[in-house]
C-alpha cells in the first residue's frame, strides 16, 4: 500500500494492490465509518438491510454513546463486521495525517472486499435511494459490470426544521438544492460504489481500478473520467439517487459545529464552511419526495417499535 498526499494537506490517497475474487463471491457491502451515531444509526441500517445490502463492515472511530450497542442489536452476526477505528496515524518520514476514512476504506478493500461483487463508501448522513427497482443490484443494473459508480450528491438543508423533527431523517427532511452540480460548497462531490477487486487507488469521493484507470460510470452507464463526472452530462438520477442529509434541523447543525472537525479546521473555518453550504442548499430548494414514497412503497420499517412507514396519501406495499 502506497500513500500519497502533501504536508499541507496530509495523505488522502492510498495505492492498493486489489484482493483476489473468492469462489462465488456475490452480493453489496457497505463500508462505513461511525462515531458517536447513537441518535441516527438504527434507520440507517434498517433502510440499508431493506434495500438488499449483503454485509457491512463498520469502523468505530471511539463512540462514547450507545452506538456499537445499536449497531450489534439491529445487524444479524452474519451481516456485520464492527471494528474499533480510534486514533490517528501519522507518517513518520513527513509528519503527514494519514486521512483516517480512506485508511479504512482501503483496509475494508484489502481484508474483505474479495467477497464482495460490488462496495459501497458513504456515510452515515448518506442514503443510497434505489429509483429504479426494490433493491441496490436492480438499481445498479444500468452500470453493467463496470468497476467503478460514482453517485452525485444530492444536499438536503433543514427543510425549515429548527428543533429535530420526530420520526426518522429520510422522511422529515424533504428539500434538497435544485441542481447536485450547482453552486454549492461541495459543488459536484460523489461517493463510489466499486469492485474491490479492481481498485487500485482509493479515497473518499473516488477510486482507480486496474483495467480502467480513472474511468467511473453514472448510475445510467455513461462513462467518463474523474474530471468528467463534473460536466453536466454526466448527472443522472434516474436508477439510484444519493441523499445526503447534510445540516438536518438547525438546531442540530449548531452540535454538529460545536464538535467539530476530526482534522486540522478550525471552529470558525468550519462554521464558515458549513453556514455557507447550507446557504446555497437554500437558495435553490426543490421539494424530494422519492425517499418518503419509496418507503411507504416498499414497507420499510426504520425502526423497531414503528409501524409500517407511510407518507399521507401514498398506499404502504
Amino acid at each position: 500500500m502506497r500513500w500519497f498526499g502533501n504536508r499541507k494537506s496530509g495523505i488522502k490517497a492510498l495505492s492498493i494492490t486489489p484482493p483476489e475474487p473468492a469462489p462465488g463471491r456475490h452480493g453489496i457491502a457497505i463500508a462505513l465509518c461511525v462515531k458517536n451515531e447513537a441518535a441516527y444509526i438504527e434507520e440507517w441500517l434498517r433502510f440499508h438491510s431493506a434495500i438488499g445490502v449483503r454485509h457491512f463492515i463498520i469502523y468505530d472511530n471511539g463512540s462514547t454513546d450507545a452506538t456499537c450497542d445499536i449497531i450489534r442489536s439491529v445487524l444479524d452476526p452474519a451481516e456485520l463486521t464492527l471494528m474499533a477505528w480510534a486514533g490517528k496515524v501519522t507518517s513518520s518520514k513527513t509528519d503527514q495525517l494519514i486521512d483516517g476514512q480512506v485508511l479504512a476504506f482501503a483496509h475494508a478493500i484489502l481484508n474483505f472486499g474479495g467477497s464482495f461483487r460490488r462496495m459501497a463508501f458513504i456515510d452515515a448522513d448518506e442514503f443510497l435511494l434505489p429509483k429504479t427497482g426494490a433493491t441496490l443490484e436492480e438499481a445498479l443494473a444500468a452500470t453493467g459490470d463496470f468497476p467503478n459508480v460514482s453517485l452525485p450528491w444530492h444536499m438536503f438543508g433543514t427543510s425549515g426544521h429548527k428543533k429535530r423533527p420526530a420520526g426518522p431523517v429520510a422522511q422529515a427532511y424533504t428539500k434538497r438544492g435544485a441542481d447536485p452540480l450547482g453552486p454549492q460548497e461541495h459543488s459536484a462531490n460523489f461517493k463510489c460504489i466499486v469492485d474491490p477487486c479492481e481498485v487500485t487507488e482509493v479515497t473518499i469521493h473516488q477510486f482507480k481500478t486496474k483495467t480502467h484507470g480513472d474511468l467511473t460510470v453514472n448510475d445510467a452507464g455513461y462513462r467518463t473520467s474523474r474530471d468528467g463526472r463534473k460536466e453536466r452530462r454526466f448527472y443522472s438520477n434516474a436508477h439510484l439517487q444519493l441523499n445526503h442529509y447534510y445540516s438536518k434541523s438547525e438546531e442540530e447543525m449548531l452540535a454538529k459545529m460545536a464538535r467539530g472537525s476530526n482534522y486540522a479546521v478550525s471552529a470558525e473555518k468550519l462554521e464558515e464552511k458549513m453556514r455557507i453550504t447550507l446557504a446555497n442548499i437554500h437558495s435553490s430548494e426543490v421539494e424530494d419526495l422519492a425517499m418518503v414514497d419509496f418507503i411507504a412503497e416498499n414497507g420499510i420499517r426504520l425502526a423497531s417499535n414503528e409501524g409500517t412507514a407511510y407518507r399521507e396519501g401514498s398506499a404502504a406495499g
